[in-house]
Parts: structure tokens; sequence; C-alpha cells
């Protein structure tokens, strides 16, 4: 079957702080060591980040370390650009609420149970009958995986539309701490959603946006700890060691070499990358590793300039950009490469389609 993306629409929170404006917050606000001082003037004021969009009301939500309060504060943000990112992604689709047959959202970033899938069909108006799914626990890659799931859903039934969602809002999870690995998470990391329609295209043709060929995942156990949400005192923390760019790059490298070698291509026949921003070192030391050229990850590099990291949407907001202004050829291949907790790697094998 011939799986297609129809629509694709991005959303964040309305509120956006330049990285200058939270050095001066973090400055007035934090109690911290010189050495903290300088890591996060070094983070914020000379970092290729502009700035961030933010799930909060005012930036004073930043503080707050009350569990419940910042659940609420997930709930609604989540929600809120989810369902922003799911009518945007529909309207480009030409599909309306009610012909939705299934919805698969995940995030990593809040527990809620029901998962946020029934506050979204709630908002959307979907239909009781549809199928739904929520994945958790799935980091910076989650993305591409909800997309397997989502293809899988639609080969079973063999009844489209199914609606994709990643959605995170990271800032709920800031942590009060001195560590360095805290500083560097509390720099970068910004909120945002990313939702697909993926369909079953007419008579097996590639029309719609994008045809999804395969998906290629690996998991790497060994490595779990250097990548991870600890709970400490009913909060999230998130834990990034100073490993993640080389694991990261090499497990990536590992995914899409079982990828290309079950279609029998090549790097070479990949003419655009869509690869996780999940800083700069990580999209240096991926280069790096597939030894692509400097100018091949422009659009990741250009996502995480205007965005920082939000998690799972990022790469999805990185494909895009390349739509919007790379503007590939039909029949031209890209790849979908992200990883996260676990540690795990995702890719995806694309192929462009006409419009």
């Amino acid at each position: 079957m011939n799986i297609i993306i129809r629509g694709l629409g991005t959303a964040t929170p309305p509120l956006y702080v330049t990285q200058e404006e939270a050095y001066e917050f973090f400055s007035s606000y934090f109690t911290l060591k010189p050495e903290e001082q300088s890591l996060y003037r070094r983070i914020l004021l000379d970092s290729r980040i502009k700035g961030r969009y933010l799930g909060m009301d005012t930036t004073t939500e930043v503080l707050e370390t009350d569990p419940d309060r910042l659940l609420a504060r997930f709930l609604k943000f989540g929600r809120t650009t989810a369902v922003a990112a799911a009518r945007r992604a529909l309207a480009e689709a030409g599909v309306e609420t009610t012909e939705i047959a299934g919805l698969i959202v995940n995030t990593c970033t809040g527990y809620l149970c029901p998962g946020l899938s029934s506050f979204i069909a709630e908002d959307l108006g979907l239909r009781s009958s549809i199928r739904f799914q929520d994945l958790m626990g799935m980091g910076c890659g989650a993305s591409i995986p909800n997309l397997e799931a989502a293809a899988g859903m639609l080969v079973r039934s063999g009844e489209g539309p199914v609606l994709s969602i990643a959605v995170e809002i990271c800032t709920a999870t800031i942590f009060p701490s001195h560590d360095p690995e805290m500083v560097v998470s509390n720099s970068i990391f910004g909120d945002g959603a990313a939702a697909i329609v993926l369909d079953l295209a007419p008579d097996n043709r590639p029309v719609g946006l994008v045809h999804m060929v395969d998906f290629s995942t690996g998991l790497f156990p060994q490595y779990r700890d250097n990548l991870c949400y600890r709970t400490e005192g009913g909060l999230l923390r998130n834990h990034l060691s100073k490993r993640v760019p080389v694991i990261g790059a090499r497990s990536s490298t590992e995914v899409i070499s079982w990828l290309l070698a079950r279609h029998s291509l090549s790097q070479s026949d990949i003419a655009w990358w869509a690869v996780h921003p999940g800083g700069t070192v990580v999209l240096a030391q991926v280069a790096k590793e597939l030894e692509l050229a400097d100018d091949a990850l422009r659009f990741s590099y250009n996502i995480f300039e205007n965005y920082g990291n939000m998690s799972s949407p990022s790469v999805l907001f990185v494909l895009r950009d390349i739509l919007d202004n790379g503007r590939p050829n039909p029949g031209q291949k890209g790849i979908l490469l992200a990883f996260g907790a676990g540690f795990s790697a995702f890719a995806a094998l694309i192929e462009f389609a006409s419009v």
C-alpha cells in the first residue's frame, strides 16, 4: 500500500523569548554560582539559538516547582498547541475532522491518564469510533515511530486518514539545579507541536506531499543512562550526558545503514536530510559520522536557530522547512532521522511527490 502525507502542520505557544531575555531572567531570578553564570552566558548569548517559544502565560512561571501546577500547564499548552498544529495539517490536506479515522499522539514532557488524545479528540470534534493511541516515554525521536504506528493503522484497517501528532511542552520540565547539564537543558529546549495527516494514496499513485517508503528503528539499552528523564521530588529532570552527540550519531548511522540496505540504496541517493536538531554539537557529529556535505543539514540548523530543541516535533518542523524552502522535486528521496531516550534511534525513508 502507498502511504502518503497529505498535510503537515506546525504550531508553537504564543509566548516568545529571545535568548538575551532568557539570560536576563535567569540572572535576575536564579541564585547562580560564577561558573553557572558563565555557562548560561555562553549558551544563551553565544549559541546559535535566537529565541524559543514557551508554553506559559508569563516568564515568571519558569519559577514554578509545584508538580500539580506544572502538569496543569503541560495540559493547557500541550492541548492548544497540538490542536493548532492539527488544524493546519487538516487544512493543507483538505480533510474535515469528521473524516479522520485514526489518531496517534506522542509526548514525553507530561503524564496524563487519559492521555492528550482524549482532549485533542474533544477539541477537534473527532468521531467516537476513532482508533487512537497515546505513545509515551520515547523522547526526542518519538514522532517517527508515531508515523510508523499510523502507517500500520492504515494498512491494517484500510481506512484513513490518520492524524499523527507530536507535542512537547519541554518548559514544564525546567528543573532548578546548579548542575551544568541542567543549565544546558534549561537553555536550549522550547515548546511546539507538529501534526501530519497520513492516508492511503488513491489507486496506488504517489500524490500528496510525501510518500512514506519505510522505517527503521534501533534500541541500544547499554546507553540508556546517557539520555533520559528522572523523577526527583515529583519533578521531571532531564539528563543529558556529554556522550549524547557521539552515541546519537553512531546509533543513527546504524539505523540508516539498515534502512538503505533494505532498498539497495546508498547515501548518495538521498537528496534531503531532515535530522532532529538536538543542538549544534549533535548536528555536527551526525554530519561527521555520515560524511554529509556542510549544507546538508541547513534546514535542521535553521529550526534549531529559530525554535531551539522542541524534542519530538522538531524533526517534523525540519521537514516542513524543507517542503516550504527546499522545494524538493517529485521523486527525490529523503531521510527523517531522530534519536531519543532508551537509547533509541529512528529513521524513515521518504519520497517527495507532486502536490
